[in-house]
């Protein structure tokens, strides 16, 4: 596929769109319709299950099924409690950092629409030295410009209203691109680029190709965990993020040597299916696409777990983005990786065969 960049005008317009919109854990549905609009063109059938995953379907009528998947959700916030003077209160909904929350501007979602907000926090002349509080689930709050509680609720606000950051999507340097939700509406993207290849390839795949775009992977794995019982897959590739651990603070010993820009990382574990991790480093191989390693001690802690250990074992495997600053509001990925998971997951479908046994000895 050469070097000249795969993504076109389109692609790059509906990633910033889909990036910018919110699609909390849960809440995912705005996001979901987007997705679904831009794949459609790409792919025979889809359908949408109970709680808003969707699968598009590429030869839907095959017996045996592979599955493409990334997640929809990203993490935010619930109003938890609203005191007397106005002030709300928060718990997460996923994964979603304190530390990063004061002075944060925010987006409460409500059927009235949307209430801006901030993360009100005390001024550094008024905290004492060594004495002085950090950043806890206990003590961070919104301040929406209201006195009263009577006023907040008047808004529309209430408990269980959900809260994102309002960051958008950035390029940094022509080399990085930045926002929040790249954890993992990146994949989103990916997988549905994969399907415009082929179609726009005319790639003829002698099987069932289901791309899969799975809610409330950050509260747990759900969506794919219905999903896999959903679709009933043969085989799995999942994508995600992992860290870049380039930056400072990260120990390497811990948390292993990944560099943005240097290829996807291709994961080691009990729930990858070593056959199709094979298949996978032979198309990258094959195709000059550079990859990285991780090892995984025991769950990837990714959809891929859900996949594996379903309907009897699924074979599954992982290929990850390497990412910077997981779960803050400056998520960033390195512009050549993007390319070259979506060339590896492209290029791996390729080898799939129809009825391919991943058994390791028969």
């Amino acid at each position: 596929m050469g070097k000249k960049s795969i993504l076109n005008k389109k692609s790059l317009q509906f990633l910033e769109k889909y990036i910018n919109n919110a699609a909390p854990t849960g809440f995912e549905s705005e996001g979901q319709k987007l997705w679904l609009e831009y794949i459609k063109p790409y792919v025979d059938d889809y359908f949408i299950d109970n709680y808003g995953s969707v699968a598009a379907i590429i030869n839907p009528e095959a017996k045996y099924k592979v599955v493409i998947e990334a997640h929809a959700d990203e993490i935010s916030w619930f109003v938890h409690y609203i005191s007397d003077q106005g002030f709300i209160y928060l718990r997460r909904n996923g994964g979603s950092d304190h530390q990063i929350a004061p002075s944060k501007r925010v987006n409460i979602h409500t059927d009235k629409g949307i209430v801006k907000a901030v993360f009100g926090w005390p001024a550094i002349h008024t905290r004492k030295g060594s004495a002085e509080e950090t950043p806890k689930l206990d003590n961070i709050f919104l301040d929406c410009g209201c006195v009263t509680k009577e006023e907040v609720l008047e808004l529309g606000i209430h408990v269980g209203c959900v809260i994102t950051y309002e960051d958008e999507f950035m390029v940094l340097n022509d080399r990085y691109y930045v926002g929040r939700a790249l954890d993992n509406r990146i994949g989103g993207f990916m997988i549905a680029e994969v399907a415009r290849l082929l179609k726009e390839n005319k790639v003829e795949l002698p099987f069932g190709l289901y791309i899969t775009n799975s809610v409330q992977e950050e509260v747990g794995l759900r969506g794919a965990e219905m999903m896999v019982q959903n679709i009933k897959p043969d085989v799995a590739i999942i994508t995600d993020v992992c860290h870049d651990t380039q930056t400072p603070m990260i120990k390497k010993i811990v948390e292993g040597d990944n560099h943005a820009g240097k290829g996807p990382v291709l994961t080691y574990g009990p729930a990858v299916q070593n056959n199709l991790l094979k298949l996978i480093i032979d198309a990258a191989d094959k195709n000059k696409i550079p990859f990285q390693r991780a090892a995984a001690s025991r769950a990837t802690g990714t959809d891929t777990d859900a996949f594996a250990y379903a309907n009897g074992g699924v074979p599954s495997a992982l290929i990850s983005l390497p990412l910077r600053y997981m779960h803050t509001t400056v998520e960033m990925v390195h512009k050549e990786d993007v390319e070259n998971v979506i060339k590896l997951i492209y290029e791996s479908l390729k080898k799939i065969t129809n009825n391919h046994d991943f058994r390791y000895f028969k």
